[in-house]
């Protein structure tokens, strides 16, 4: 099964109306309140609500600042810079005498950290957790996490109620680990208070934390921002129109002619019964017992004419990891969330009296996979309140859909791979808090795409300082860690390609430091228990960005790769104290390779001061790469303990 803790939430979240959480909003914004910290040595803008044309009056200790409320209700003042200290009191006052104060306010550094599953990986999961809980006592570093949620637009408030915490051992057990091992660095080296935000939700893809604007500037997007928008004033028809689109993929994968396709009323093919409403692999079926793909489940139910003509949704239950949904060959939804019940309202018209057959495709791209859940939660449910139950597992039947059709389209409104749902609802509404800067751990859920995400993560930066009003924000970037199964040849790696993604945006943008992480994975396990690591290079980067250490931030760094004679000189920056190799006199993990896919060989290489050589030998050399593969065994560091990033670089 999957872990809970770091699983999507379905769909139907998206449809809420955050705003609606909040409708007697309080004088300040709920990131101002007991045990905050503010950003330190820069203006700090204050902001909330009150009624149209009232005077606002804020106090921080000796800052005084008034306002006026605009027509919309909405209130902000800039308070001058102030040095880092505290507590303080953060009061509010109108002048009709209405008052709010935030105590115990500190004035430090404000780390956002953000991203999918392991950033969210907890402190409870750690390696040595129990101790590290036991220890987590320090009133001056305060914690606050955004909780999961969606919207279809920017939310000026946040959908959930959000706290401040010191760190205590209950407060920190089921915070970001990474978040909290960086800022614990920081602050045994800078002494100032620390405010951590942790905004991170396991699975989602970049798309869904890039804002609109950044989104605008990419031209593969357009089509799906325009779906997306179509959404917004009229969800049935967006719906239908991108379920014309799917069912147009699979046809295209498959080559299923028009009217054979799976869901279709009569579809063709080899239906099995099904075994039972658990995963797959658990059926006894020798060929599912480690399949991750698509299959295909069925069945019929009978209504009256009365029961047709009714409003109606279809309750499947949960699926894992993604459904497509239909009914009398008419798609009815499509959810990319794993353990999530389904519920699907029906178009007027879609139900038939007499026979009507369900069709549901299933997608598993890791673990555990299937339709699951008890035989409550599958059903038509009508709007009078009556429903007719579907049937067990011996009324229905399944069939496998063809091998290597690769992941489905993703409608833009879905939760965790839709366009900017979750920045709405987790990030946007943040609004100006003033930061010190960003951690960002994400990439796998991209693995399966992974073209173009250099320059996905470099337009969510720019727009993510834009809001954050800092253009020169430090944003630290994890690399993802090793995992999967390890090959004793060179492969194509989406892992691989997401990592050097990684590189590059890094490389073009001189505030963004990269924690390379590749040696502390685990073969058999996505989320890594080692934190403390990914923490420390978390810290390292932030050093050297936005403090003035002079370390390296991101170990040995791969420049640039030219031919001199008989071999090819890798040049690298970065490496502290020098390249070193463990385990072999030589660095291994080189690949060299031809323009076409499938060119690359394993290449031998030696040390040269702080440079690489590897040989050339008779076959092509384009390309040349290093630790390429999921889970690659790479042993080249620098002499303070860092490893060479993973990389790939065309050769000179």
């Amino acid at each position: 099964m999957k872990t809970p803790r770091w699983s999507a939430l379905a769909l139907p979240i998206l449809l809420a109306h955050p705003a609606a959480a909040q409708e007697a909003a309080p004088l300040l914004h709920p990131m101002f309140q007991d045990h905050a910290v503010l950003q330190r040595d820069r203006p700090i803008a204050i902001w909330g609500d009150a009624p149209a044309g009232e005077t606002v009056r804020v106090t921080l200790g000796e800052r005084k600042a008034q306002v006026r409320a605009d027509p919309a209700g909405h209130w902000r003042v800039d308070l001058p810079a102030m040095r880092a200290g505290g507590p303080y009191t953060l009061a509010v006052t109108t002048g009709s005498g209405k008052t709010q104060r935030a105590e115990d306010v500190m004035l430090g550094d404000v780390w956002l950290c953000s991203g999918q599953s392991n950033m969210e990986f907890p402190v409870s999961g750690v390696l040595g957790a129990a101790g590290e809980i036991a220890r987590a006592n320090d009133p001056e570093l305060r914690l606050m996490t955004v909780e999961k949620k969606t919207a279809l637009t920017p939310q000026r408030q946040f959908p959930a109620p959000v706290q401040w915490q010191p760190t205590t051992p209950e407060s920190v057990r089921d915070f970001s680990a990474a978040c909290y091992f960086m800022a614990r660095d920081l602050r045994a080296s800078q002494k100032v208070p620390m405010g951590l935000i942790d905004a991170s939700w396991g699975g989602t893809a970049i798309d869904a934390w890039r804002p609109e604007s950044a989104l605008a500037t990419d031209p593969g997007a357009q089509a799906d921002l325009e779906l997306l928008r179509t959404y917004r004033a009229d969800p049935a028809r967006a719906s239908a129109l991108f379920g014309q689109r799917w069912m147009a993929w699979y046809r295209g994968k498959t080559g299923d002619a028009a009217g054979t396709e799976p869901w279709q009323i009569d579809a063709p093919g080899e239906w099995r019964p099904l075994p039972s409403f658990e995963a797959w692999e658990k059926w006894g079926v020798a060929e599912l017992a480690q399949y991750n793909g698509m299959l295909w489940y069925r069945t019929e139910v009978t209504l009256t004419a009365e029961q047709a003509a009714k409003g109606a949704a279809l309750a499947l239950g949960p699926a894992d990891d993604m459904d497509a949904s239909f009914v009398n060959g008419v798609p009815v939804g499509v959810t990319y969330a794993w353990g999530e019940p389904r519920n699907y309202a029906l178009a007027p018209g879609t139900l038939k009296a007499g026979r009507n057959v369900i069709a549901v495709g299933v997608l598993d791209t890791w673990g555990e996979g299937g339709l699951t859940g008890t035989p409550e939660q599958r059903a038509i449910r009508f709007a009078d309140g009556t429903s007719v139950p579907l049937a067990g597992p011996e009324g229905w039947r399944w069939r496998r859909a063809p091998d290597g059709i690769g992941e489905p389209p993703h409608a833009p409104w879905e939760a965790i791979a839709g366009f900017s749902g979750i920045y709405n609802a987790m990030i946007a509404p943040i609004g100006p808090y003033g930061l010190r800067g960003a951690a960002w751990y994400q990439g796998e859920a991209n693995a399966g795409s992974p073209g173009g995400y250099a320059g996905k993560l470099g337009s969510m930066m720019t727009a993510w300082r834009s809001q954050f009003g800092n253009a020169r924000m430090p944003f630290l970037v994890a690399q993802l860690s090793g995992w999967g199964p390890r090959v004793p040849q060179p492969v194509e790696s989406g892992f691989a390609q997401i990592r050097d993604e990684q590189r590059r945006a890094v490389a073009a943008d001189p505030h963004a430091a990269l924690a390379v992480t590749i040696d502390l994975g685990d073969v058999v396990d996505i989320h890594p228990a080692n934190k403390l690591d990914v923490g420390h290079r978390l810290a390292r980067g932030a050093e050297a960005l936005t403090y003035g250490g002079k370390a390296s931030p991101s170990g040995p760094w791969p420049v640039e790769a030219r031919y001199e004679g008989s071999v090819i000189r890798v040049r690298f920056t970065g490496a502290d104290k020098g390249l070193v190799t463990y385990s072999a006199a030589q660095p291994i993990g080189f690949e060299l390779c031809g323009a076409a896919p499938g060119s690359c060989r394993f290449a031998t290489a030696v040390l040269s001061g702080t440079d690489v050589l590897v040989a050339a030998g008779a076959g092509p050399a384009e390309r040349v790469r290093f630790c390429w593969g999921d889970s690659p065994i790479c042993n080249l560091y620098d002499g303070t303990g860092l490893p060479a990033t993973p990389f790939e670089l065309p050769v000179r």
